[in-house]
């Protein structure tokens, strides 16, 4: 060492001696200028490096690594570090103890750094700048405990640095880190951890700035780093040595980290993470999850292209068995189909599993998951995918319905409304207006308020302008499928009706109190609350604001105001936020009873609809009409435009009638009448019908202007064109008689010609009506028309010969015209009748008669074989829909025979498909609103021998609908319990008994096959009746079949045969009941009563029959046919027929192989009871009599128009005498009815 002969060490020319005698000040003084000296030097001054080599190993000394002050400790840090700098590449300093002190010593100076507005920033900067440069610490790799000078190092940096530091700082902190990674042998766990905790999330928020080094630092040395980096996931992962490192807990977020800053990093990591997607720790898959989803879902990542076995592994967890697994797998998705529309293929039929979920909330989030895709750009998103959002709208669930139901509709209001993506976007999607709308017809109150919300808020938002608003719903109804139509009509239908039940109950708070007023405030009440969500404690909430309403005036008035015929969009908008504001209460922060009343008043209120609404359709119309509407632009043709414009205007003329009643609306009606469309005409007449009930008092000049209109097509118009005519004459003027007398004036002079068919069809449907509605006037005058030239010159009567094609149906226009005439004649005749609603004259039993025929000579009255096989479906049709009309109206109900009857309902089993299924519709629309009597009800239970399981499938629907009805009746009327012989569904079993027991089919009572049918028919319809043993029913219905095989079959009391069929019918019907309940043993609340029409009852008891009991392979032990016979009752059995019954056959009969059975092997089955000689016999006598009726009818006066044999002959059962004078029971006729099909 170079120290002076004196033993002393050298200091720089003007440096005093620098020991522990002086005061701080001056060693700082002196420390000052020696760093001066040190930073003019560098690497080849030779002769001063020697010169200040005992300096440098003195400035190494305790005394100044220790010292206490830190402006000694930094000029003397700064000092070293200019020494390694000179003496590069070897240090003066050789014990590696020594270079340990002094490495840490200026690591613990480094610290400074982090004030940098202190007045020795400058020197930290320099001290740093000089490590960095020189690259000083790489001196300590020959260090063994180097790790541990690293390490200090790299959390001081770590530490100090922040967001006031400039990019020189960071970029020397960098330099000195980087070269410590990329030029040491690897590094150490420890090292690495100092490192990645910065990137986990709690430090990352604390020092962002220490994250961004990091970040920076692992981009510079990944290709060194990664090795390491694999070394510690494995480790963790692979070998779950957790106590590697203080990090394992956060390896899941370090692995996410590390992929964001650079995937290379993670090059050997990822096969790790496939190996843990299998693990057995639901718990670790999730985290594996969690964690790839945030990968593979990033903007820019590419994870799934690059690594393919990962990505197939990880969409595996789609199908885990861990519910949170795949919900976290369904989350990812939506990411994933934002950020990478590619892998959308892939995810499909992921989604497509788990949109069938069993667990709710993942249905849900997949869901939420597509529509979220879809509402940033729908092309995220493909049809596929929007299909399972639309399955998911019938979810058992819902909150699973809901959110899809909301979904769609925002896409709707986004794509379709507002055209965010342009006219492709919204074909794409058209369809959800269509579904939206058909999820009214569920039968739940929340689809049916939610598609009402949706439609007010989405797809015609209230709050549009008026002209907007109507431009939106007219283009909407005219782009609606035909059962959205319907749906969007039944809406309007139930809000208008909920109004009705408000304007009824406000009416009864203005009668005085007393307990009928209150027993009818109840039953309004009760109806109302079925109209909303939660009907319990719709109930009570709805007694409650009745309550309120009783007790202020002002909320009544604003109700009232609301439900007003003339109450305007905006008026209604101010009277529900007042109503609100009245019942709301502010210390309550959620308040039910509000939200229910908010739901009564959105469904009451017309926001959208008033006569301002009106006439901006009616413009629209003008313009469609005119050629000058965007009906192009808007997707469709100006003839679509208008015709679906008039029925929209049509069917809000039924719930808002006021709002029609200006000139301007009913000038534009006027010119729709002129116009060729026969559609466009007759909805434009059933609106004056609907809304003109002002016309004739305030508006003359439309008076003068509609009434020959009204005229010409009552004359001449088409069928509906006249009916429509007829109504709405009737219903707008006062001298209406007038107008029809008028009317039938031509008709009856000139036009009644059964030689020209073409002709006769408007002005039967005139006659008809007219006669219907002015029976005072027009009844008597019929009777002449109907026996003269209906009955004689018309239905009996075949001018033309039919196609002969064999086809069992045909369109309406392949219809032959004299066919068409028939059946409005077959219609006249009953609406003739509906209007007198009475039998004075016996012309009901005379008609009833004569459609019986009809019947049974499957259509062909005149036997000349004339009339096509399509034209006789359409007549059976016409007599089984008349004689159904006409037991709608209780005197004439009264007058039906059993045979008749048997003969209607027999009609439901018709050869021709579509002759069962509109009859069927029309029993079921009568029944439902409970026109027809309960014994009706009985014929859907011969629809168990249908072929076809969709007819089966209606029948039963019906049925439940039905019953259903009827026992909702029963409850909210308390009256009702006067009537239970008409209105329980229970009550129907012995009419279906009876009828079954005079089925054309059950000949032989002890045959298998028979049984068999008979034991399907009782079980279809009990199936539906003993889902639930309400009041002990099952024991109930035990009770009436055993009472009614006390009783004799009234319809043929002496004939021990019918007898006998009757009892082994209600044998099998016990049979049935037993293996359905076990309560039907049980004691019955109540003796059944049974109908006199259909049983007698004996008076003595040696005269009751003796019991029938079932045939001996119906019993349960011995029969071998048992087990067929007595199978699970859950589906309508099958008859054998000729042919297979394939899918197409459920559309149409045409041909005569197309039919589920064909008419030859129906027949054959049919008339094997009888010779077709008798059948012709007594069709001949039934002709001759009838015909002699008619003849009576137009020959006499209306006074001495019957005769004593003839009256007692028509309260009779019909008894036909054929050739040689045998009586024959009508009961042979109705057995010669067509094959049920």
């Amino acid at each position: 060492i170079s120290i002076t002969g004196d033993g002393k060490i050298v200091y720089p020319p003007g440096v005093k001696e620098i020991t522990d005698k002086i005061s701080n000040d001056e060693v700082v003084k002196r420390l000052k200028m020696v760093v001066k000296t040190y930073m003019d030097m560098d690497q080849d001054s030779e002769e001063e490096k020697q010169q200040y080599l005992g300096l440098a190993l003195h400035l190494a000394s305790e005394f100044f690594l220790r010292n206490p002050n830190k402006d000694v400790r930094l000029l003397v840090a700064c000092c070293l570090a200019d020494i390694f700098r000179i003496y590069a590449p070897e240090a003066p300093y050789t014990s590696h103890d020594k270079l340990k002190d002094i490495f840490l010593f200026i690591t613990r100076q480094l610290k400074g750094l982090e004030d940098t507005k202190s007045p020795q920033f400058n020197r930290y900067f320099y001290l740093l700048e000089n490590l960095a440069w020189v690259k000083s610490y790489n001196i300590c790799f020959e260090l063994e405990d180097c790790n541990e000078i690293f390490i200090q190092l790299f959390k001081t940096l770590f530490s100090v640095i922040n967001n006031s530091h400039n990019q020189k700082v960071q970029m020397h902190m960098m330099d000195l880190m980087s070269s410590i990674i990329m030029e040491g042998d690897g590094v150490t766990q420890e090292l690495l951890d100092t490192i990645l905790i910065n990137l986990i999330p709690a430090h990352k928020n604390l020092n962002k700035q220490a994250y961004d080094l990091a970040k920076t630092l692992l981009k510079r040395t990944v290709q060194t780093i990664e090795t390491c980096i694999a070394n510690f996931f494995n480790q963790v992962l692979v070998m779950g040595k957790s106590s590697v490192s203080d990090l394992s807990e956060h390896v899941f977020d370090l692995i996410q980290e590390l992929f964001a800053i650079d995937p290379m990093l993670l090059t050997s990591v990822m096969p790790q993470l496939e190996f843990k997607l299998k693990s057995n720790d639901g718990e670790e898959r999730l985290a594996v999850v969690r964690l790839l989803a945030k990968l593979f879902g990033a903007k820019d990542s590419e994870l799934a292209s690059q690594n393919r076995p990962l990505w197939q592994c990880f969409l595996g967890r789609f199908n885990d068995i861990h519910v949170p697994v795949r919900l976290e797998c369904v989350k990812f998705a939506s990411h994933c189909l934002m950020n990478h529309p590619d892998l959308a293929r892939d995810l499909t039929e992921y989604l497509k599993v788990r949109s069938h979920d069993p667990e709710e909330a993942i249905r849900h989030d997949v869901i939420v998951t597509i529509i979220n895709a879809g509402k940033k750009d729908l092309n995220l998103v493909n049809d596929q995918l929007l299909g399972f959002v639309r399955e998911r709208t019938l979810d058992k669930r819902w909150r699973v319905r809901k959110e899809a139901m909301m979904g769609l509709a925002q896409l709707y209001k986004k794509y379709c409304l507002h055209h965010e993506a342009g006219k492709e976007s919204a074909v794409k999607i058209s369809w959800i207006k269509d579904k939206l709308l058909h999820i009214y017809y569920q039968n739940s109150i929340d689809d049916k308020l939610l598609v009402e919300k949706i439609f007010a808020q989405y797809m015609v938002p209230h709050s549009l302008d008026t002209e907007e608003k109507m431009k939106c719903l007219y283009y909407l109804y005219a782009c609606l499928d035909t059962n959205a139509v319907k749906a969007l009509n039944e809406m309007w239908k139930c809000q208008n009706m909920l109004r009705g039940l408000v304007k009824e109950l406000l009416d009864l708070h203005k009668l005085p109190v007393s307990e009928a007023n209150n027993n009818a405030m109840f039953g309004k009440l009760m109806n109302i609350a079925k109209n909303l969500p939660d009907a319990g404690k719709a109930q009570d909430f709805m007694k409650k604001f009745n309550q309120v309403l009783g007790e202020d005036e002002k909320l009544r008035v604003q109700l009232e105001m609301l439900i007003s015929p003339t109450c305007s969009c905006k008026q209604a908008e101010i009277c529900v936020r007042e109503i609100t504001r009245k019942l709301t209460f502010p210390k309550q922060p959620t308040n039910p009873f509000l939200e229910m009343v908010k739901f009564l008043l959105e469904r009451i209120a017309p926001v959208h609809i008033d006569s301002e609404a009106i006439s901006a359709l009616v413009k629209l119309l003008n313009k469609s009409i005119e050629g000058t509407a965007d009906d192009d632009e808007e997707g469709v043709t100006p003839d679509t435009a208008i015709r679906s414009g008039l029925e929209l205007l049509k069917v809000l003329s039924f719930t808002h009638p006021t709002a029609f009643h200006s000139a301007e609306t009913y000038e534009s009606l006027l010119q729709c009448l002129k116009m060729e469309d026969d559609k466009v005409a007759e909805a434009a007449i059933q609106i004056f019908r609907n809304t003109g009930q002002k016309i004739e008092t305030e508006l003359q000049q439309i008076r003068s202007t509609l009434i020959p209109i009204l005229h010409q097509k009552a004359k001449r118009g088409t069928p509906h064109q006249a009916k429509q005519a007829v109504h709405c004459i009737h219903a707008i003027f006062n001298n209406k008689e007038t107008f029809f007398i008028f009317i039938c004036q031509l008709p009856l002079s000139r036009s009644l010609n059964a030689d020209v068919p073409e002709q006769l069809i408007t002005p039967l449907v005139s006659l008809g009506h007219i006669s219907m509605l002015a029976p005072d006037q027009f009844a008597s005058p019929m009777k002449s028309i109907v026996a003269n030239f209906i009955v004689k010159d018309l239905l009996m009567n075949d001018r033309s010969v039919g196609n002969k094609n064999g086809k069992l149906w045909t369109t309406d226009e392949e219809v032959s015209p004299e066919v068409l005439a028939k059946v409005q004649a077959i219609k006249l005749l009953v609406r003739w009748l509906l209007g007198m609603k009475n039998n004075q004259s016996k012309s009901a039993n005379s008609t009833l008669r004569l459609l019986s025929a009809m019947l049974v000579s499957e259509g062909d009255l005149t036997e000349q074989k004339k009339i096509s096989k399509s034209d006789m479906s359409r007549l059976r049709l016409a007599a089984g829909g008349a004689i159904m009309k006409l037991a709608q109206e209780p005197c004439y109900h009264d007058i039906i025979t059993p045979e008749q009857f048997q003969l209607c309902g027999l009609v439901i089993n018709d050869e021709c498909y579509q002759v069962r299924q509109i009859f069927a519709q029309k029993l079921h629309l009568a029944l439902v609103k409970l026109l027809l009597p309960l014994e009706y009800l009985a014929v859907f239970a011969l629809c168990a021998k249908d072929p076809v399981k969709e007819r089966r499938a209606h029948a039963r629907q019906c049925l439940l609908k039905n019953i259903s009805v009827r026992r909702e009746y029963i409850k909210q009327n308390p009256l009702a319990q006067e009537k239970l012989v008409s209105l329980l569904p229970e009550y129907v079993v012995p009419y279906m008994i009876h009828l079954l027991a005079h089925d054309p089919d059950f000949t032989k009572p002890h045959e298998y096959e028979q049984l068999k049918d008979i034991k399907e028919c009782l079980w279809f319809m009990l199936e539906v009746l003993m889902t639930k043993n309400e009041n002990n029913s099952h024991a109930f219905l035990r009770k009436m079949v055993e009472n009614i095989k006390q009783t004799k079959d009234a319809q043929c009391p002496d004939d021990a045969k019918a007898n006998e069929k009757l009892y082994i019918v209600c044998d099998v019907a016990l049979f049935v009941i037993a293996n359905k309940s076990t309560a039907c043993h049980l004691e019955s609340p109540k003796d059944p009563v049974l109908p006199s029409k259909f049983f007698l009852i004996q008076d003595k008891i040696s005269e009751i029959t003796p019991h029938h009991s079932l045939p001996p392979f119906m019993q349960p032990k011995p029969a071998p046919v048992l087990g067929a016979v007595n199978k699970p009752l859950t589906v309508p059995g099958r008859r054998i027929f000729t042919k297979t019954t394939t899918a197409s056959d459920t559309a149409s009969n045409t041909s005569t192989n197309s039919s589920p059975l064909s008419s030859s092997s129906i027949n054959k089955n049919r008339l094997s009871h009888c010779t077709h000689s008798l059948i012709h016999t007594q069709r001949k006598q039934c002709f001759r009599q009838l015909r002699d009726f008619y003849m009576s009818c137009s020959n006499s006066n209306a006074g001495t128009e019957s005769s004593e044999s003839r009256a007692q002959e028509n309260n009779e059962n019909p008894v036909i005498k054929n050739d040689e004078g045998k009586k024959v029971s009508s009961d042979r006729t109705a057995r010669c009815r067509p094959e049920a099909a």
